[in-house]
């Protein structure tokens, strides 16, 4: 089964960055999509970035301009590089993969186990 594991989440001053790293434990090209979500306490469910298929991406507005999604079919990562960051970026952020449509709908979504981001000012 196809894990996921995150790194890099930490404790950094605002205006300072940070770069996230999901490692999955297969061929990333398995997956239809690959993004990061975020959860602020008290507060849903975020997405904040994703890749999709051919490369394609797309930013929550919150973060445009200031984080960048990428990957490395090579090592099987999927990065997020965090600059700019707020205070208000402070939440645990999540690596998140979708198997295509042929596999199980109980099985088609891979979540890792998070990572805390903390943004003091």
């Amino acid at each position: 089964q196809v894990q996921l594991v995150e790194s890099g989440g930490g404790l950094v001053q605002a205006g300072g960055s940070l770069r996230l790293s999901c490692a999955a434990s297969g061929s990333i090209l398995s997956f239809d999509a690959m993004g990061w979500y975020r959860q602020a306490p008290g507060k849903q469910r975020e997405l904040v970035a994703a890749i999709i298929g051919g490369g394609s991406t797309n930013y929550a507005d919150s973060v445009k301009g200031r984080f960048a999604i990428s990957r490395d079919i090579r090592k099987n990562t999927v990065y997020l590089q965090m600059n700019s960051l707020k205070r208000e970026d402070t939440a645990v952020y999540y690596c998140y993969a979708k198997f295509p449509a042929t596999v199980p709908e109980a099985y088609r979504e891979l979540w890792g186990q998070g990572t805390l981001v903390t943004v003091s000012s």
